[in-house]
């Protein structure tokens, strides 16, 4: 069938036309090399696709049962180059980004809004997963990009940094003042011998200078309810191995699968939450959460996009990574 493609071209062009001069016209080639191709598709078919006439040529049954099938098959294709001209033209396309609910919200969203303003027509598609799973979407072609954080790109990829960003511990003021008192109540319980004997004055003394006791950052971080995300998470993963080098046991954790939530956990005194800084200014700001002041801080992270290595595959997907890039020398 391949071999014939030319053939069939020339066929259908003499069909639509019923004359091989005005096909001949049309495909820039001599009458006499039209007829020629329509013999050897003929010949090849075993069958007679015309008859000539004096008015020009008329198809023949089997010729008008051919023209069926050929004639919706030149259409596709010009209905194809047709939409290919206008993408080109208008610069219409699709994209498909891979990016957890976080990293959209407080990163993507500010790169999305310019990038659709300047390119209406392209199509823009979010896929919400982990960085994990938005690695394996990009490795299956079911997303174009992904953003991600920092962690071992596979082999065929590239990564573009974006941006740093600080995992830090955080908690209301009240939580941190009422888990002083706790613990310094506790502590009372458990070491004053004169509670229980009754030693009135030595039970004051300790509750006026209640107000000076405070625990350390490390006290603090295995004392309190220390809320993290899910395991299986690279922020979880970067955390844990903090806080086992620093020697960091914590008694109590409760795992949120949301950092949105993290931060407003925090924010209503449930616990201490481990959040990244630049996702929590508003809340650092106002002062609705406070940050730990740790002795030796997380180490930093960046952000960045991830995509096939080498050449790119769509203009769209050009198009977003030299937005991004422009605006990150911004």
């Amino acid at each position: 069938m391949y071999d014939n493609l030319n053939n069939y071209k020339v066929f259908y062009n003499v069909a639509k036309y019923r004359s091989l001069s005005k096909a001949a016209e049309k495909l820039f080639i001599s009458q006499p090399a039209i007829s020629k191709s329509l013999s050897k598709l003929e010949d090849g078919l075993g069958t007679k696709l015309f008859d000539r006439t004096s008015k020009g040529v008329v198809l023949t049954s089997e010729g008008e049962v051919l023209y069926k099938h050929i004639e919706s098959a030149f259409e596709s294709i010009t209905k194809g180059e047709d939409e290919i001209k206008k993408i080109n033209e208008l610069g219409i396309g699709q994209l498909r980004i891979g990016v957890s609910t976080s990293l959209c919200k407080h990163i993507l969203l500010d790169y999305l809004k310019g990038f659709i303003t300047e390119n209406p027509h392209i199509k823009v598609i979010i896929d919400c997963h982990s960085t994990i799973n938005t690695i394996k979407l990009l490795q299956a072609d079911k997303i174009d990009i992904g953003l991600i954080c920092e962690t071992d790109i596979p082999k065929g990829y590239e990564y573009k940094k974006l941006q740093d960003i600080h995992d830090i511990f955080v908690a209301s003021d009240n939580y941190i003042d009422n888990l002083h008192l706790r613990e310094k109540d506790e502590a009372d319980v458990v070491e004053s011998p004169y509670f229980f004997a009754g030693n009135l004055t030595s039970f004051i003394n300790e509750e006026e200078n209640k107000s000076d006791f405070k625990l350390s950052i490390k006290e603090i971080l295995e004392k309190s309810n220390l809320m993290l995300l899910e395991p299986n998470n690279i922020t979880r993963t970067h955390i844990d191995r903090y806080l086992a080098e620093e020697g960091i046991y914590p008694n109590q954790v409760l795992e949120i699968n949301n950092m949105d939530l993290l931060i407003d956990f925090a924010a209503i005194g449930m616990g201490v939450a481990s959040v990244v800084r630049e996702f929590a200014t508003d809340y650092l700001e106002s002062g609705q959460i406070v940050e730990l002041p740790l002795e030796n801080e997380v180490k930093k992270r960046t952000v960045g996009f991830i995509y096939p290595e080498g050449k790119i595959k769509h203009a769209a997907l050009e198009k977003f990574i030299n937005y991004c890039t422009y605006n990150i020398q911004k």
